[in-house]
């Protein structure tokens, strides 16, 4: 997805994979600053961890204590901090600036792939671990009406709850299943990565008839078992595959400069995913 991008804005670039082990997270970003990288990208388990290793952290990034994207940046002839992009020589001062991309992409492929509109809405999350504390904050900013998160360890499920309601009072938060209908069902854990995953819900306490649309954040595999018991039931349905396109256009743009060519993306991630 980002070497097509890449490629697409004919850049003298490329987008590497490495894996780097959490007690060494600190010394690999440095490195990749010695290395005048243009910036990285993290997954789990490094976006909490590097909010306390980036030199700076943008609003993104402050908003909901997670950085996925880092752009590398140095002082031009002026002083002023730039991306390494807009400079002709590297600068011997560099720094780490960290972003977050995937909370926008949340909502931008629900709106998209769902045509939800999430103001004033009904929503059943399931799971509120790390994408999921990010997915819950962001549906909160965008008021939805009431959102009902459900965690196997309910102290978490608390802690999220108790932060939304600090910061976002007007949602009716609850950490329980509803009793009616809901705009959305949202599935945030990990059941439904293996063909043989329980559903991430209990049937006892919920009926998918009583969900409008049901979104999955795996990509891989397309069609969960959630995702099928949820075609079945009526609902509308779509896979996480736009949350990761979205997110790794906007870390694009953020590097570049540049609007992402986003059908060029779309193209490489759907074969490289479905092949």
């Amino acid at each position: 997805m980002q070497n097509a991008g890449i490629a697409s804005l004919d850049l003298n670039w490329r987008y590497l994979a490495f894996e780097v082990h959490p007690d060494d997270l600190r010394s690999a970003i440095e490195g990749a600053k010695k290395m005048n990288f243009i910036g990285l990208n993290l997954t789990v388990p490094h976006k909490l961890l590097a909010v306390d290793m980036v030199d700076v952290l943008d609003e993104s990034a402050k908003q909901w204590g997670a950085v996925n994207t880092i752009r590398f940046e140095g002082k031009d002839s002026s002083g002023a901090w730039q991306p390494l992009r807009e400079l002709s020589e590297a600068p011997r001062e560099i720094r780490s600036h960290g972003f977050n991309t995937d909370a926008d992409a949340i909502t931008r492929a629900l709106k998209e792939d769902l045509g939800i509109n999430l103001s004033g809405a009904k929503v059943l999350q399931l799971g509120a671990g790390g994408a999921g504390r990010t997915a819950a904050l962001k549906l909160a900013s965008e008021n939805v009406s009431e959102l009902y998160l459900f965690n196997r360890t309910q102290k978490k499920a608390d802690a999220v709850a108790d932060e939304i309601r600090a910061r976002h009072p007007k949602v009716k938060i609850h950490t329980s299943y509803p009793s009616g209908k809901v705009d959305l069902l949202l599935n945030a854990t990990s059941l439904g990565l293996k063909s043989d995953d329980a559903l991430p819900y209990s049937e006892d306490q919920f009926d998918l008839g009583r969900a409008e649309a049901v979104y999955d954040m795996i990509y891989r595999p397309a069609q969960t078992r959630l995702l099928q018991s949820a075609k079945a039931a009526g609902c509308r349905t779509a896979n996480g595959i736009g949350m990761l396109l979205y997110q790794g256009a906007k870390a694009l743009e953020i590097w570049t400069g540049q609007p992402a060519p986003i059908d060029t993306m779309r193209h490489a991630l759907e074969k490289n995913v479905y092949g």
